[in-house]
């Protein structure tokens, strides 16, 4: 069935507007670039192909859609080696070696294979299971840039026609197109042939304003002079050269630790005791705590 034959189903949203409101009521906070390209994929049936440094919110922001439209999340995260049996499907073996013993020696061989070859003896993985599901779904393909080029050729028949092709059962098509998010640190190039089919955002870190939001609207109840404390600092440490630069999750986090400690102000001492929230490296710590002016940080 071609991608336009798909049995069709109401828009999810109505305007991208509506897309960053919603967004919003997950405690996603969109800006119009993003409800735009959201919406667009969304409205034209496309996946959407979110890249940039890793800990700007791609994977969230995957999360926060499925919140936000009553839909399940299905995640396929991708790693080196990653194989089509981890991520279309595979047959359950043992439970077919099962069924052959006991058919026993009377048994044809076509009368076997005809009985092992079933829904029954079937292990569905991610992709496999976002395409036979009838209810709302989100397909999330999480650090696709990780995986093997081989699997690209893989995406390409899921992602064109919504379809997949299983030998001994045939082809199986998709009862209701899943909204699909692919993620990419960028980290290698993916394929111009991926590419084409998918709408494409670049996600970045956000402005310091733009994460005083976040960590308000994610931190109830935290003093909006702590916030500006607490943003200012994260900023000054994604200036330095370090191994991980923070996330905004961990922004979050360290917003939620300074909260619980009831601290209310970033001072030398508070940094100091708490900078292992959003630096996970020795190294790092040591760069730091020399830009802030800390001693014997990270010990």
């Amino acid at each position: 069935m071609p991608e336009s034959e798909l049995p069709s189903a109401s828009p999810a949203f109505d305007s991208p507007g509506e897309v960053a409101k919603r967004l919003s009521e997950v405690n996603y906070l969109a800006e119009s670039d993003i409800a735009t390209t959201v919406f667009l994929a969304e409205r034209l049936g496309k996946p959407l192909l979110v890249e940039g440094p890793a800990g700007v919110g791609k994977t969230e922001l995957a999360k926060a859609v499925a919140a936000a439209t009553d839909a399940d999340l299905i995640r396929l995260q991708c790693y080196e080696g990653l194989d089509e049996a981890r991520a279309l499907y595979e047959w359950n073996y043992s439970k077919q070696l099962l069924r052959i013993q006991a058919a026993g020696s009377d048994a044809t061989w076509e009368k076997t294979h005809d009985d092992i070859f079933t829904d029954e003896f079937l292990l569905a993985r991610p992709l496999l299971r976002a395409i036979r599901r009838d209810d709302p779904t989100v397909l999330l393909i999480d650090e696709t840039d990780k995986a093997d080029i081989e699997i690209e050729g893989l995406l390409l028949e899921v992602l064109s026609d919504f379809q997949i092709t299983i030998p001994e059962l045939g082809t199986v098509q998709a009862a209701r197109r899943p909204f699909v998010v692919l993620t990419s640190n960028a980290t290698r190039e993916l394929s111009e042939a991926l590419k084409r089919r998918c709408l494409y955002l670049h996600l970045d870190y956000p402005t310091r304003e733009r994460e005083r939001d976040i960590v308000v609207a994610r931190v109830p109840g935290i003093e909006a002079t702590l916030v500006d404390q607490l943003v200012e600092v994260v900023a000054t440490l994604r200036t330095l050269e370090l191994k991980k630069v923070p996330s905004i999750a961990e922004t979050v986090d360290w917003a939620r630790t300074l909260l619980a400690l009831g601290t209310s102000t970033m001072d030398e001492s508070a940094i100091r005791s708490t900078l292992g929230v959003v630096l996970k490296h020795q190294s790092d710590q040591l760069r730091a705590a020399k830009e802030l002016g800390l001693p014997c940080a990270g010990r």
